[in-house]
């Protein structure tokens, strides 16, 4: 096919190869224009295996073309020289030439001329395959080109002129493999007559005939490659490079250039389970690092301090009975009640208490910062409103439904059942209008644990929204503290309707503008922007992927029924049920809102996962089999269990921020007030972590492929990573460099983890962390909330024994000779 010199490039300064046609052929037109086809073909193939065709010239009346210069020697005269390759490195060749031919079917380029003179050893032994001037589009080949090549390397269907596929290659590649590792040719004959005679008449040789110690799995595929029938031969160069020994055919795609799919991805990784002697330090590490975390957490946890007497049951049997003595004595249609803290006082008491606040002192004292709201209605208290980004309807909250409907009560109480709020709306209309009537103000006072001695009477100047014919006011200060204390009281017809305790920190709700900081602001534009990015970036290449099928659709369909399952189950946790047609409509909307989260992480997961699994593969393996359903596989269970000590991490990373800013003045840690309403309540929390930490880890994937492709280097995605999910947190901080540090190594954390061990493992670690940071960890088994602690610790040791367990594969933990 022609002549190559090496040539040096005089205006790069580099060494080149030109090929030009025999003199007598470069006047054939034929031979030109193949030669041309050459340099169109070639160029359509870029990879490391893959000699680079440059440009096709003219010089002298003579076509060459240029190429890149490869220093060493050709197969076919390597294996002449010293005959069969060692197995390791006959192994490694394979796998590159694997990787070559499969980038160039890729681009639909079948080679047709593959043998061991047409594949160059450069100096690091690297295999590099050259010639590609018999080579052709697979659907472009003409039947009259179909024998082109060389006789010897063709594959019966392409000899007997009948058809040249991508597996017609795939036959030649298991001749070269045949003399890579026999060092002999699979057929010798000296005429095509002979070649062709030998073929049909005479049974292939066994590669281990000429080596003894040749491997099975080596000669199987070789065996494999040489049938007879197109069909029965491997379907592509990357499933011989998988079945070679060692073989990893992630490995084999990505250095093909190929996007491997969602079932390749499931295949590759590891098969084996932990070594034992490793899951076990790991168990042993999440245990110790569980008994830390509870002795840290009780000791950091403002519940803790605090430590209410009553449960959320006894503090509502209380309320009855204040709302009873007032005279609200009708059987209420409907009741809810719930915790919340008093963050307007935890931001004044940092504010003013000078050098810093005594925690310890003000959470055991009065005012209290745990409070306990409690609603009647004499109708079905049907929320209106969202509560939290979970988007739950139906969550009855102290304001939501609007207490307008006559015969509504509130009552806030602190945890030790004092009163320190009443509102009640007296009826509508009067059938027997009356005068005001004298009030006795003694029996609030009393049920707020006040001595009504200690205050002095002042003008009222808080109005309630209740129509009351009576007001009065006092003032004096807190029980046991010096803070100020304002008591505001109103009644109607002689009965409370208005009552409630204020300090200085109290702002009117109903008139106080909200005043944001700059930074808080800017953090507020910064999640609004981000949130559009993902959300629109996300539709763009979903709908991208999805019209040239290249998602996951299965796993993006199974992840979208897994959220709304969730979502569905963390409204029945959390949404105040009642029997009545309102439940219906709070089912539309909760199937609604479930939808809609359901359909945004479709998107986002179709836009995507294509990507990460073209880029970080290994990051997808073992959700990949977690979406084919193999729950039990070892390296599930191994991101199982190393996601939860990746969560136990950024949970003592947290401790030692709060434990910092406590020295500082901080408030300490407030767990999750819903953990304190009960089991349903504490599931609700539970549910609600799972599907937070399935949208988060997503999200983060999401930052990360948008910075991969604006960024390309890995340390500048890493750092805008840290910069995009760290600046908004801090910006909102009054101690700016604590929170830099700990968010820095958080997200730094995260952005590796996300990448080495991939999404099972992030979600298990964002999951565990919110989840413990959500409980009131309690050294004080026998504090009426220690059940729901203890349902945290227990669910964290459940997922670390079950991936602990799977893990292991079976493996024994201790030699049957200890017991022998």
């Amino acid at each position: 096919m022609g002549e190559v010199y090496r040539a040096d490039d005089l205006v790069l300064g580099q060494p080149v190869a030109l090929k030009f046609l025999p003199e007598a052929a470069a006047k054939n037109e034929d031979l030109l224009s193949r030669f041309r086809n050459e340099v169109r073909t070639a160029r359509r193939v870029s990879h490391p295996n893959v000699c680079r065709v440059y440009d096709v010239g003219e010089a002298e009346g003579q076509t060459f073309l240029s190429m890149e210069y490869v220093d060493g020697e050709d197969l076919a005269t390597l294996l002449r020289r010293i005959g069969r390759l060692p197995g390791d490195k006959g192994l490694e060749i394979a796998r590159q030439l694997c990787a070559g031919l499969a980038a160039a079917h890729k681009e639909g380029v079948l080679h047709r001329d593959l043998k061991p003179a047409n594949v160059m050893l450069d100096g690091r032994g690297h295999a590099i395959l050259t010639d590609f001037g018999l080579a052709g589009l697979a659907n472009n080949l003409q039947t009259a080109d179909v024998r082109s090549g060389t006789p010897a390397y063709m594959a019966p269907e392409q000899m007997a002129g009948r058809e040249v596929t991508a597996r017609s290659d795939i036959y030649s590649l298991g001749l070269v493999l045949y003399e890579i590792f026999t060092g002999k040719r699979a057929f010798e004959a000296g005429t095509l007559a002979e070649l062709v005679r030998l073929r049909n008449e005479k049974p292939l040789g066994m590669p281990s005939s000429w080596v003894k110690d040749l491997d099975p799995a080596v000669e199987r595929i070789i065996m494999r490659c040489l049938e007879q029938d197109p069909g029965a031969r491997p379907t592509s160069a990357l499933a011989v490079a998988a079945a070679l020994p060692g073989g990893d055919p992630l490995a084999a795609a990505l250095a093909a250039g190929e996007t491997p799919s969602p079932e390749l991805v499931a295949a590759a990784g590891e098969k084996a389970g932990l070594p034992p002697r490793v899951a076990i330090a790991c168990l042993g590490a999440v245990l110790v690092a569980l008994a830390s975390t509870l002795i840290l957490g009780a000791r950091m946890s403002a519940i803790e301090k605090i430590h209410p007497h009553y449960s959320a049951d006894a503090l509502a049997l209380k309320a009855q009975d204040i709302l009873n003595g007032l005279g609200y004595a009708n059987a209420p249609a409907d009741t809810a009640d719930g915790f919340f803290y008093d963050q307007d006082f935890i931001d004044y008491a940092q504010k003013n208490d000078k050098p810093r606040p005594d925690w310890d002192a003000i959470l055991a004292a009065r005012p209290a910062l745990l409070r306990f709201w409690y609603r009647q209605s004499p109708r079905d208290l049907v929320a209106s409103d969202y509560g939290d980004e979970a988007l739950t309807p139906g969550v009855v909250a102290s304001d939501d439904p609007p207490r307008t409907v006559s015969g509504m009560a509130r009552v806030n109480l602190d945890e030790q059942g004092r009163l320190t709020l009443l509102e009640a709306v007296p009826p509508e209309k009067d059938d027997k209008p009356q005068t005001a009537q004298p009030v006795d103000w003694n029996p609030l006072f009393a049920a707020a644990g006040l001595e009504p001695a200690q205050f002095k009477p002042t003008e009222p100047t808080w109005n309630s929204l209740a129509a009351a014919d009576a007001r009065a006011a006092w003032t004096g200060t807190w029980p046991g503290s010096s803070r100020p204390l304002r008591v505001e009281a109103a009644a109607y017809r002689g009965k409370p309707v208005y009552f409630v305790l204020i300090g200085p920190w109290t702002k009117p709700g109903r008139m106080v503008e909200e005043k944001t900081s700059r930074g808080a602001k800017a953090n507020e534009i910064i999640n609004i922007c981000l949130g559009i990015l993902i959300f629109f970036g996300a539709a763009f290449l979903a709908r991208r992927n999805y019209i040239q099928g290249r998602g996951d659709r299965h796993g993006a369909a199974r992840l979208a029924w897994a959220v709304f399952a969730l979502q569905m189950a963390l409204w029945l946790c959390r949404s105040h049920l009642v029997a009545a047609a309102s439940t219906f409509g709070l089912f539309i909307l909760a199937v609604s809102t479930s939808l809609f989260w359901a359909a945004t992480l479709w998107l986002v997961y179709l836009a995507l996962e294509p990507y990460v699994r073209r880029h970080w593969p290994q990051t997808l393996i073992s959700w990949s089999r977690v979406m084919a359903g193999r729950w039990r596989d070892p390296l599930v269970g191994r991101d199982i269990l190393f996601g939860v000590i990746l969560g136990l991490v950024w949970v003592f990373v947290i401790f030692l921020r709060l434990h910092a800013g406590e020295r500082l003045g901080e408030s300490g840690h407030f767990p999750d007030n819903y953990f304190l309403l009960g089991t349903r309540a504490a599931l609700g929390v539970c549910l609600r972590s799972v599907s937070s930490s399935i949208r988060t880890t997503l999200i983060f994937f999401f930052v990360l492929f948008v910075f991969r492709v604006l960024l390309r280097n890995p340390w500048l995605v890493t750092m805008a990573f840290v910069a995009i999910f760290t600046v908004p947190g801090t910006l909102r901080s009054d101690h700016i460099w604590l929170d830099l540090s700990a968010n820095v190594i958080i997200y730094a954390i995260a952005a590796v983890a996300a990448v080495r061990f991939g999404l099972i493992a992030l979600a298990m670690g964002i999951f565990t962390v919110n989840i413990v940071l959500s409980a009131p960890l309690t050294l004080d088994a026998s504090a009426w909330y220690a059940g729901n602690a203890a349902l945290v610790l227990l669910s964290i040791i459940t997922l670390a024994a079950w991936g602990f367990y799977t893990s292991l594969a079976g493996q024994k933990l201790l030699k049957e000779e200890l017991f022998q």
